[in-house]
């Protein structure tokens, strides 16, 4: 098995798919909503960009029941 080298052209498009998952979050889950953001909030072009990432990011989190939000958050400390 070998492993295929990532092109430099991976992070570009993961910000562009997550722009893609922002512009349309009617039709999308919060959890990859939650993921765009990340993506956003780490990897956006402008100061902005993050910004406006990280306080979509709380918005959504608000969202989430507290058992709910403990669970996931436990099951991404695991990883």
């Amino acid at each position: 098995m070998t492993i295929q080298p990532h092109s430099s052209a991976w992070p570009a498009d993961r910000v562009a798919e997550a722009r893609a998952v922002i512009a349309d979050v009617a039709h999308h889950s919060d959890l990859l909503i939650r993921l765009a953001c990340k993506v956003l909030a780490q990897h956006g072009e402008t100061p902005g960009e993050r910004a406006d990432a990280q306080r979509l990011l709380v918005v959504i989190d608000a969202r989430r029941p507290v058992q709910r939000a403990q669970r996931e958050d436990q099951g991404s400390a695991a990883r």
